[in-house]
């Protein structure tokens, strides 16, 4: 375990440094002159001159290479250049909101996705089984802009049962009231997907050996699913929730946005407005090393739900 975990970080410095080149490159080269933007339509060259000295995007690309990495390694990005926050004060006050929002959401999805994908798996092949297919099959189809204006309207306008925008300072008061309605949008949203793939997931067990020996020996459908097909689909499903926790945050940006919550989405939808680099390229470079070090836990997670598994 502990070689598998030494390797593993030490596999994570070259795919680090691949992040921070093309991050990097992609900014300077795609994203063009920070100082026109910042300067505005009405600007000579002594004033873009003077912005592109305070920005520092008029040193060598080597040498601004070496400060973005050095930045990397501090995590100190600097100060926002709209704002002239701390970057690194903006990530850590922003990313509660966020979790407040993602990690119901992630649990939610889960474990009703589990359920759901196993009771249709139970009665698989029959008018039950077809029906939630169908319904799953038709929610795919709706865009999740769609969930959100119908929902804000029916729920926070119409019968007045949660607020569409606010934030507080209490957590619970946020789960209970002002993520609330966001949290049950992106569940309802998730668990369509998750459902169908899932069942999959469940009917590729159920057509295995082992199963028809459990069966065999007497055992009930409910304790072959539950005792020995829901044990080894952990891997796949595990393997996806790894996979989905990186794409939850960024489907969280339209979220934050129209309920006003102050996450990282919103901040990030706010500074590629203003063309604020330094935030992007932290947000950037925290998501990558954060995707990082889920798939390594996921791995891990591995060993645990099936000690079969080996390390090598």
């Amino acid at each position: 375990m502990t070689a598998y975990l030494i390797r593993r970080l030490w596999q994570m410095i070259p795919t680090l440094l691949g992040v921070i080149l093309l991050v990097f490159f992609l900014f300077n080269w795609v994203g063009g002159d920070p100082a026109h933007v910042l300067a505005g339509k009405i600007s000579d060259p002594e004033q873009i001159a003077n912005i592109r000295k305070q920005l520092g995007v008029d040193l060598p690309i080597w040498q601004q290479l070496l400060i973005f990495v050095q930045q990397v390694l501090t995590a100190d990005f600097g100060r926002s250049w709209s704002t002239h926050e701390e970057v690194s004060g903006i990530f850590l006050s922003r990313i509660g909101p966020s979790l407040t929002v993602m990690v119901p959401v992630m649990l939610l999805e889960t474990a009703l996705g589990i359920v759901f994908a196993m009771g249709v798996a139970y009665v698989r092949g029959s008018l039950t089984d077809k029906a939630v297919m169908m319904a799953c099959t038709a929610a795919m189809s709706v865009s999740f802009l769609i969930y959100i204006i119908v929902g804000q309207y029916w729920f926070g306008f119409k019968l007045g049962w949660f607020p569409v925008q606010g934030w507080s300072d209490s957590t619970w008061k946020n789960l209970t009231s002002y993520a609330a309605l966001p949290i049950i949008l992106a569940v309802a949203v998730g668990l369509a997907p998750t459902t169908r793939l899932y069942r999959s997931f469940f009917l590729d067990e159920v057509n295995q050996d082992y199963v028809r020996t459990a069966r065999a020996k007497g055992l009930g459908e409910g304790v072959v699913m539950f005792k020995h097909v829901l044990r080894n689909t952990m891997i796949p499903i595990l393997t996806n929730v790894g996979m989905y926790l990186p794409s939850l945050m960024i489907g969280s940006f339209l979220l934050e946005k129209f309920f006003s919550i102050p996450g990282l989405g919103r901040e990030v939808i706010m500074a590629v407005e203003r063309s604020d680099f330094p935030v992007i390229k932290a947000i950037t470079v925290y998501l990558a090393v954060a995707t990082m070090f889920i798939n390594l836990a996921t791995d891990l997670l591995y060993k645990w739900v099936d000690p079969r598994v080996q390390f090598k």
